[in-house]
């Protein structure tokens, strides 16, 4: 089985930035597709980035409008998404996932989740 363990939510004023990270443990693989999702209360879960198992591939939903970056260190086996210029409906719940192969939009498609961040953005 694979672990997967995000940190670095907490509360930050509109304009600020964090960093999320997501470290995974147990059975690992390079070839793992990672993805951010978030969600708030009463909506459904949408994926935020995405990035291929190599780095080299990445996906950002239109709502990021080129404030959030996502990364992965496969030697520390860990995906990081920064986030910038935060507005207070990025206020959410954010969750690691990974499934094998290429990434998808689709949350189902994501085999292995973690336990969830919450990100709150004041005004």
């Amino acid at each position: 089985q694979v672990q997967l363990v995000e940190s670095g939510g907490g509360l930050v004023q509109a304009g600020g930035s964090l960093r999320l990270s997501c470290a995974a443990s147990g059975r690992t693989y390079s070839s793992y597709a990672m993805g951010w999702f978030r969600q708030a209360p009463g909506k459904e879960r949408e994926l935020a980035a995405a990035i291929s198992w190599s780095g080299g591939s990445t996906y950002y939903a239109d709502f990021v409008e080129g404030r959030f970056t996502i990364s992965r260190d496969n030697a520390k086996n860990t995906v990081y998404l920064q986030m910038n210029s935060l507005k207070p409906e990025d206020t959410a719940v954010y969750y690691c996932a990974a499934r094998s192969g290429r990434y998808y939009t689709n949350p189902n498609a994501y085999e292995y989740w973690g336990q969830g961040t919450q990100v709150t953005v004041s005004s």
